[in-house]
Order: C-alpha cells, then structure tokens, then sequence
C-alpha cells in the first residue's frame, strides 16, 4: 500500500506561485508515474500534469509555460512548481501515484490552491 501526503497549497494574490510537495510512503518503490490533478467547485477532477520514472512530463493546456512538474525518485517525492498563477487555478490539488505491477492508482487526500487578490 502506498499513502501520498500533499503540501504547499494556500491563499496567493495573481501572478504570485506556489510550490506543492507529494511525497509518497509505504511500498513506494513500486510507484511508476506520478502526477498531480486538481478540482475546482462545481467542476470535475483534471489532469494538471503528469511525469514519469524517466523524467518525461505532459502538462495541460492551461498551464503550460507557467507549471513545472519534477520529481526525486530517491525521496518518492513529486513537486508542482506554479508561477503566474490564475485565480481560474483555484482548486484542490490532489496527488496521484499508478503502481507499475498493478492497475492501481493512488491519491493524496488535496490540497487547497486558492488565488484571489
């Protein structure tokens, strides 16, 4: 079993950033791709960007150019760098983990991003 912690979320004016941290526990050396997700009111889960072990990243539309995925295989730990954050990027963020040897997926419990002035 492996449990994601998020961290870094909270209130920042636009055009501000923000750095979230997942790190993972547990049989995290069974963790293949990471990525983080988020959810606004009203709104359904999306894709915010994905990395794998290798390092190769996909990001969405929206936040390409001012988002950075990385991660530190050693620490199990997946980052989200925001720059020039959008009150439309207010959400929570949530983690999320796929286990290469089975078809699961895990997830953080969120974290809150909320950007207004």
């Amino acid at each position: 079993q492996v449990q994601l912690v998020e961290s870094g979320g909270g209130l920042v004016q636009p055009g501000g950033s923000l750095r979230l941290s997942c790190a993972a526990s547990g049989t995290a050396f069974n963790i293949g791709a990471m990525g983080w997700y988020r959810q606004a009111p009203g709104k359904q889960r999306e894709v915010v960007a994905t990395i794998t072990r290798g390092i190769r990243t996909n990001y969405a539309d929206p936040v390409k150019g001012r988002f950075t995925i990385s991660r530190d295989n050693a620490k199990n730990t997946v980052y989200l760098q925001m720059n020039n954050l959008d009150p439309e990027d207010t959400a929570v963020y949530y983690c999320n983990a796929q286990d290469q040897l089975r078809p699961i997926d895990y997830w953080g419990k969120g974290t809150q991003v909320t950007v207004s002035s």
